[in-house]
Parts: C-alpha cells; structure tokens; sequence
C-alpha cells in the first residue's frame, strides 16, 4: 500500500505540479488540446486501461519489442511476472491514469493567482524554480491539500487494475488492501477478516478526510 501511495499520490501529483509550472510560465500554442491529451487518461475505465497496458507488458509484448528494436535486449522480461517489477510496473500505470486529474486541479487553482506576481517577480530576476517555490506553490496550497487527499484515497481504494493486471500477483507482490478484502470475502471465505481490514481502510479514509478539512485554507481562515 505505502507502495501504492507514491505511485497513485505522491507521483501523479508532483508531475501534475510541473506540468503546470511549465504550462503557466508562458503562454503554449494549442494549450487547450494539449491540455485534454494529458487528461485524456483520466476519464478512461481503469479495466480498460489495466488490459492495455497488460498486453504491453507481455513477454512479447510492446515494451519488450521496442526493448529488442533499440537493442536494449538485456532489459526485457516478464514485467507482470516478476517478483521484482509487477509492484512497479502496476503502479506506474496508476501515475499515467491519475496525474490528468492533479494537473486539471493545479491549473484552474493557478488561474486565481494575480499575474501581477509573476512579474513583478521577473521584474526582481526571479528564476522559474524561484518564481515556483515563492509564487506557484503558495498560491495552489487549496488545490495542492485536495489532490494529495483523493488521490491517495485512490491509491488506498485500487482494485480493479490490479485484479486485471496481476490478480495479486507474482505470489501477493500486487496483493493491496481492497485486492486482500475480495480475496478475503469471496475466495477463503473468511468474512471476519475481510470486515476487519475495510473497518481499518475506512478508518484511514476518515483520518485523510479530516486532516484535509482541517488543512483547507477556507478552513483555517474561518
């Protein structure tokens, strides 16, 4: 799960943050389209996305045949089957669906942020990375609190792109919490342990709701 947290949370947000740093610093030809391309991973079904991606992490899969294209054959293996890569090479297809939705959030946040800013902070000599840490980041603190909020009660909820992808898988290398309740319920018929682990999940998505709340700038300010 803490796995899962850097690759469905703390990932996806933090290139959500730089894409909108990069985006907001000057003004990109075709900004609105390039902008629905990136969230496009958003709004497809994670059932659809997770058999994409697992026909591109097959042995003969995509990746391996541009693995072998570029002469890279020593990289290739069996993605899903490995002890070693299932963990990763399942969350990195988490980063690629959700980090649309932190980037949509950070752009509509950094539109209330008064230009004058900006430039008068040019006007002092102030660098992009100084410009973002002093200007950008302040100003999206609202919008930074909800991404980190629903996306990682995504990442303690995901289920079905890991029950497509690997089922648990290598042994319980994919094995998260909601995958573990499933499996728990329906499979060993062990209802007690399925209840004890979602009472503890939503015990997490209650404490993660409240530290949020509680964060809010509304909030603080009131």
């Amino acid at each position: 799960s803490l796995y899962f947290v850097f690759f469905f949370s703390i990932l996806p947000v933090s290139i959500g943050l730089f894409l909108t740093a990069l985006m907001s610093r000057r003004k990109i030809f075709g900004l609105t389209t390039f902008r629905t391309i990136l969230f496009l991973p958003q709004i497809l079904p994670m059932v659809m996305i997770g058999l994409t991606f697992r026909w591109i992490y097959n042995p003969n899969g995509m990746l391996n045949a541009a693995l072998d294209a570029v002469g890279l054959e020593a990289f290739t293996k069996p993605w899903l089957g490995s002890f070693t890569w299932a963990l990763p090479a399942v969350g990195f297809v988490g980063t690629w669906a959700i980090y649309g939705l932190a980037m949509v959030l950070f752009m509509a946040g950094v539109q209330k942020i008064p230009t004058a800013l900006y430039e008068a902070a040019r006007i002092d000599g102030a660098g992009p990375v100084r410009e973002f840490f002093a200007i950008t980041l302040p100003g999206l603190k609202g919008e930074l609190i909800v991404a980190v909020s629903v996306t990682l009660l995504i990442s303690l909820r995901v289920f079905d792109v890991v029950w497509v992808m690997t089922q648990g898988g290598p042994g319980i290398a994919t094995t998260v919490p909601s995958f573990e309740i499933y499996r728990a319920a329906f499979q060993a018929q062990n209802v007690g342990a399925a209840a004890a682990i979602g009472v503890i999940m939503a015990g997490f998505v209650v404490v993660v709701s409240l530290v949020a709340t509680k964060l809010r700038p509304g909030r603080a300010d009131a």
